[in-house]
């Protein structure tokens, strides 16, 4: 019976796109079907640090090792997606010395590079630091755009012949005997290149085999085979500051607890996290006091962030997965390391297996292994090159220099945009027309926006996580409305509304959690700009009833002005009764 595809893989996060790339440059035909964007679920949602691996050194070294490995990888085929801003591991007065010493101890064997400094080098390196910090260990962490690198990774599998289809949700596993044979899919989205199926129409994709990399959703999927999935998610909680108040990763030197870790990511700093169980994966509180916590007592280790702004927060799930039996009631107890649960030979269902668990930074390990199992599955011999073949993007880091003069660009505004674009950024940028700067805050200019439309469509929310606009200080409150005059270039109104509303809708989602004092402030003007001279909160062209555009404006030749029997102008002015007039 011939096949939709080779291999159904099913999650676009960073295991999924990982897996699609892998498989489809050993030459198998994949389609990868997302229920949202990519990275819509734990990938999109996490704080963007590039382990080193010393955060495991002390209580899982394998994963310390894996991950330090995996640092090596991304460097190499991501350096447009990762900022090596390096990490300390800092000392307090309270925390103890001998886990001081445990954690460089534990470095060390990893193969993990390690340097003490003392705490007047560390304030050296991060002036920001307590003063009465004593001593820091300088690790290789790191800033990792996610959404970024999972583009990269889709892109890749695309041009290596996959089928990426997001907005695509999977309702149901098609079975034969038992064994899995593909799924059933709802398509969801909007016209443009980022869907294939006629929105709300349903698809059956039959397939050799079906991987299951949906994270902490990976028990929903399995059940629809009637397997079980013990995954546990696990709720955390990010806060996202004004600046960059720290350029190095900051992390609190002491065993496993909440708040103590701060991430300089791009113009901002991300602070985490807590860990907390929960039932489902997309339902559960998300408490102010948590962001009390974070600003609390990571303040600890940098006291200006009790006076920082605080622009918005987020939590994601982690898709924690335990072997049956084991029993941990402490999710920070539960492993990190991830596993494949092959259903043939564990539940005796054929044709799917499941990826679980794992950490973002040992992404491409995972989709290795997974894909080494597939491929044995399907008889394929083709060895793994993800490990060695950059991502697209990344493979030449001086074309931006050449394109600054090129495009007339002011420089911090090139460089980051070849920061974001990488090697496409001759492409992205060699416009006719002018290039305007459409987000302020994250320098992101017209040409980057168009760019993204056309690969993601009407979707906004893809054009925000392919550019960072609307991401900065401002939170989408100068730009959004720019974004969707872009996509007004290709798209009907109605569409382009629906868009601006669901990007409007995503960025305030976040800032709810951080209303006092400067952000309150910003979020009243956003409120002020959208909603009053916009109409965002209650458009005209969302009311049933007609609207009488000519209330607003008589125009030309009109003799006499609504509501008035005063004559006006014939270019609209009223003769007489204006303000000024006595």
């Amino acid at each position: 019976m011939a096949q939709d595809t080779e291999v159904l893989v099913v999650g676009g996060g960073s295991t999924g796109t990982g897996i699609a790339r892998d498989l489809a440059m050993r030459g198998v035909d994949v389609t990868l079907v997302e229920k949202g964007n990519l990275t819509n679920g734990t990938t999109g949602r996490m704080h963007g640090l590039l382990h080193s691996g010393s955060r495991y050194a002390v209580s899982d070294q394998a994963s310390a090792a894996e991950c330090i490995e995996e640092n090596r990888v991304l460097r190499d085929i991501a350096s447009h997606c990762v900022e090596m801003t390096g990490g300390l591991f800092v000392k307090r007065p309270e925390d103890a010395e001998e886990y001081f010493e445990e954690k460089l101890r534990g470095c060390r064997e990893c193969d993990i590079p390690a340097e003490v400094l003392s705490g007047e080098e560390a304030r050296a390196v991060e002036p920001y630091l307590a003063k009465d910090v004593e001593k820091a260990i300088r690790v290789p962490d790191g800033a990792v755009d996610p959404f970024r690198l999972c583009v990269a990774n889709a892109i890749s599998a695309e041009n290596h012949g996959a089928r990426i289809e997001t907005h695509a949700e999977v309702t149901d596993l098609l079975l034969d005997d038992g064994d899995v044979t593909g799924a059933r899919v709802r398509h969801e989205s909007g016209k443009g290149p980022r869907t294939h199926g006629t929105p709300g129409t349903t698809e059956e994709i039959t397939a050799e085999y079906v991987v299951n990399a949906t994270g902490a959703w990976a028990g929903q999927l399995g059940a629809m085979a009637d397997v079980d999935v013990e995954v546990r998610p696990s709720k955390g909680v990010m806060v996202v500051m004004n600046v960059r108040q720290v350029d190095t990763v900051v992390n609190r030197c002491r065993p496993k607890g909440d708040a103590d870790i701060v991430v300089p990511h791009e113009t901002t700093a991300i602070l985490g996290t807590t860990d907390e169980e929960v039932a489902d994966p997309e339902d559960y509180p998300e408490e102010g006091w948590e962001v009390d916590e974070m600003i609390d007592t990571l303040s600890e280790l940098v006291p200006i962030l009790s006076e920082a702004r605080t622009v918005r927060s987020f939590w994601g799930v982690r898709p924690l997965y335990e072997p049956p039996d084991v029993g941990s009631e402490d999710p920070t107890d539960i492993t990190r390391d991830f596993f494949l649960l092959d259903h043939r030979e564990r539940d005796d269902v054929g044709g799917l297996t499941s990826i679980v668990g794992g950490k973002f930074t040992t992404y491409r390990m995972m989709a290795e292994q997974i894909s080494d199992h597939v491929c044995g599955k399907l008889g394929v011999r083709a060895s793994c090159e993800t490990a060695d073949v950059p991502l697209p993007g990344s493979e030449d880091e001086s074309v931006l220099e050449d394109a600054m003069d090129d495009y007339g660009l002011r420089s911090p505004v090139a460089r980051r945009s070849r920061q974001r674009l990488g090697s496409r950024a001759d492409d992205v940028l060699d416009t006719d027309g002018p290039n305007p700067v459409v987000c302020d805050c994250e320098g992101v200019t017209r040409a980057e926006i168009s760019d993204a439309v056309e690969q993601s469509g009407t979707d906004l929310n893809a054009v925000r996580i392919r550019t960072r606009a609307s991401m900065g200080n401002c939170q989408g409150g100068f730009c959004c409305h720019r974004m969707a005059n872009v996509l007004a270039d290709d798209y009907d109104e109605p569409t382009v509304r629906a868009s601006w509303d669901e990007l409007l809708q995503e960025r305030w989602k976040g800032e709810r959690h951080a209303l006092w004092g400067e952000q309150l402030s910003q979020a009243a003007l956003n409120y002020a700009l959208h909603a009053t001279t916009m109409n965002r909160d209650r458009d005209p062209a969302d009311m049933d009833a007609d609207v009488d555009f000519s209330a607003f404006d008589a125009g030309e030749g009109t003799a006499t002005h609504p509501g008035s029997d005063a004559p006006s102008h014939t270019d609209g002015r009223r003769t007489g009764g204006e303000r000024g007039d006595s």
